[in-house]
């Protein structure tokens, strides 16, 4: 779940189709062009039945950020998502795998406990192996890096990040991106949240809640700069 400040909730799921949009919308070549915009909008699929009945952060009254689930549940929804895409598509899958795996050869292992070190690790292994099962495809480091920045720009625009840069790579301001990904000079991404009526204090009031609000489209409209602006 993304929660943020105004106190609007995004399910994963509805996040993961504004990645799908903005892989549509992408100007580069993409390896598998179909496959891979179907990997971005299912990406979050394994977390899409926990958004239905998330658990409380007792500290906001609001459901718990995905940036603070327990990495134990983290891990079971990330093992579940590709594998519920295999039948859909292979590419999709090992796609949504690829992405999955560079999210935790991220983390700092050395900050977990060893049981959870040992977690992680065999999480990797899962993934790798899984890969394998469903055969070799090309361009992986490709896809891999092209999943995780659709992931992340649609992240700063569900989360409001801007001004924020993605590695040497993308500035995400308010109305625009640099250097300019798309194809069209003006994009338009559409998703839903819930802005609930008020702050729970037990998680049977926050499922209520999210039962009762109605579903609020969130439209975010990315401009390309004129040319020479900074």
């Amino acid at each position: 779940m993304l929660v943020r400040d105004d106190g609007v909730v995004i399910g994963q799921a509805s996040h993961a189709w504004v990645s799908g949009q903005i892989a549509s919308a992408w100007a580069a070549p993409i390896p598998y062009r179909e496959h891979l915009i179907l990997a971005a909008i299912q990406h979050d699929v394994g977390m899409a039945e926990w958004d239905r009945r998330p658990t409380l952060d007792a500290g906001t009254g609001l459901p718990t950020s995905f940036m603070k689930m327990p990495l134990e549940t983290h891990l079971e929804l990330w093992t579940a998502a590709p594998r519920t895409l295999v039948t859909q598509s292979h590419i999709a899958a090992t796609a949504v795998s690829l992405h999955g795996t560079k999210l935790y050869e991220r983390r700092d292992l050395s900050r977990l406990e060893p049981a959870q070190q040992d977690a992680v690790r065999a999480f990797l292994s899962g993934q790798e192996a899984l890969r394998r099962a469903l055969g070799d495809i090309d361009h992986q480091p490709q896809i891999q890096e092209l999943m995780f920045t659709w992931d992340w720009l649609s992240l700063g625009l569900c989360l409001g990040w801007a001004p924020s840069t993605f590695g040497d790579a993308l500035t995400l301001e308010e109305h625009t991106v640099a250097p300019w990904p798309f194809a069209d000079d003006e994009v338009t991404f559409v998703c839903e949240g819930k802005r609930l009526a008020r702050r729970a204090t037990t998680e049977a009031e926050l499922h209520e809640l999210l039962d009762r609000a109605p579903a609020e489209e969130l439209r975010f409209t990315l401009t390309r700069a004129p040319s020479g602006a900074p």
